[in-house]
């Protein structure tokens, strides 16, 4: 027997429309939540049309394409949501479009796994779905396979609609406080080094995170702790926790390193997270919750790096601030509570964001629909650089030099840092 698929109902309609509507083979995501028994369906997204396409001519499909849509959907749901797998829309033999589809599911997987910085857990889920629809005889091929094996054959599975999927998850959110200071490379301009220096310290900072404590409601609960006992049935539950992280742990970056500047990112982050309504336990909330928090701050940081390396002209100046995006929700409407979410640089108009979720998501969203109350967009202002202000420190820059009168400190920075709701801020700092 196979996976099981409990699909939202709204997907039958999605992919019916889909099937109406377009005569070549169509691509997209299957989003949702894995859980030990059976795997939950909520929403479908399809690929969108490339204007140039450069990595496939007729009917074939440009893989690259589909992963980067994938890359860049992940990004965009909150913690116990992730891409589950691919759907294809296509006339051709379920035989003949296996291979088509084998290598769309792993070659997601792969891209995505290696965003992350968290490690799987000996319980995670790794079977991947894959579903082939043919346009004109509506018929559905599900088939699973297991994406950490690249030997893995297709299984089959049951796949099988239902309204109202996540109508009373649960929701478990906090705020995270970010104090991280990451050392660069001497050659800031290698791209490679600077990537590699960022994952390596947002690494250690997200080892702190999932050693840290998680308290629900202000109390530290054992992990087979069922979080909906005694509820009433299909009442969605909203839970607040807390990370506490220890004073120990959050020392373990000051170390003398040879380096060419740093990254210092400060503030505080809203992080969320859903479970599905199958008795829901504790650890899955702490797990889920941990993930997200360190994703989101990732999310952001990568953002702003791959800006920055885009642009051509080099500052002069020794300390310079940038502001992270912040972060956005907006319902998926059609299955109920559960939120997806973008991120708001503060030059984007609400429009931008809205054009996003239907491009990356085919979300219809109005500017009323963004719940962007969570997260205050962080400012910069000339009190960053001065003293006489409560809300403020003097920012410096100090160089600790090695007994060998090399070169090899680490900037330590002490900035300003918008405390108010939950904002965020990136500080990139040259030696």
């Amino acid at each position: 027997m196979g996976r099981g698929y409990i699909v939202e109902d709204a997907v039958e309609g999605y992919l019916s429309k889909l099937c109406e509507q377009q005569a070549g083979p169509v691509t997209g995501l299957l989003i949702g939540q894995s859980s030990a028994q059976r795997d939950f369906v909520i929403m479908a997204t399809q690929t969108p049309q490339r204007e140039e396409s450069t990595g496939a001519t007729g009917n074939s499909l440009d893989k690259e394409w589909v992963t980067e849509h994938a890359r860049q959907v992940s990004r965009m749901l909150p913690g116990g949501l992730s891409v589950l797998g691919v759907f294809i829309v296509t006339g051709t033999d379920g035989k003949d479009a296996l291979p088509t589809v084998r290598q769309l599911v792993f070659a997601v997987e792969n891209l995505i796994s290696s965003e992350r910085l968290w490690s799987p857990a000996d319980d995670d889920v790794t079977d991947c779905v894959t579903l082939q629809v043919n346009p004109k005889t509506r018929k559905t091929i599900c088939r699973t396979f297991d994406v950490k094996d690249p030997k893995s054959i297709a299984k089959p599975a049951d796949w099988k609609y239902q309204s109202g999927v996540c109508s009373s998850w649960t929701m478990v959110s906090c705020c995270v406080t970010v104090d991280l200071l990451v050392p660069l490379p001497n050659n800031r301009t290698s791209t490679e080094n600077m990537d590699a220096c960022l994952k390596e310290g947002l690494k250690v900072w997200a080892h702190q995170i999932n050693h840290g404590v998680c308290l629900i409601d202000g109390k530290k609960l054992p992990e087979d702790t069922e979080l909906t006992a005694g509820q009433k049935k299909n009442v969605r539950q909203t839970y607040t926790a807390q990370l506490l992280i220890t004073p120990g742990d959050q020392r373990q970056t000051d170390v003398v390193q040879q380096c060419g500047g740093s990254v210092s990112v400060r503030g505080t982050i809203h992080s969320r997270a859903y479970l599905h309504s199958n008795k829901p336990k504790a650890k899955l909330a702490e797990k889920l919750l941990k993930r997200d928090a360190v994703s989101t701050v990732a999310t952001r940081v990568q953002m702003l790096v791959e800006e920055l390396l885009t642009s051509e002209e080099e500052s002069k100046q020794q300390t310079e601030q940038f502001s992270l995006p912040r972060r956005v929700f907006c319902p998926v409407k059609a299955t109920g509570p559960v939120c997806v979410c973008d991120y708001q640089f503060s030059d984007d108009a609400p429009s931008e964001v809205t054009d996003r979720l239907k491009e990356m998501l085919d979300i219809d969203a109005a500017e009323d629909d963004l719940d962007t109350r969570q997260e205050m967009a962080a400012e910069i202002t000339e009190s960053s650089f001065t003293a006489g202000c409560e809300e403020s420190t003097v920012e410096t820059v100090e160089v600790l030099e090695s007994k060998r009168n090399n070169c090899t400190g680490v900037a330590i920075a002490t900035a300003v840092a918008l405390l108010a709701a939950a904002a965020s801020m990136l500080y990139l700092n040259d030696v």
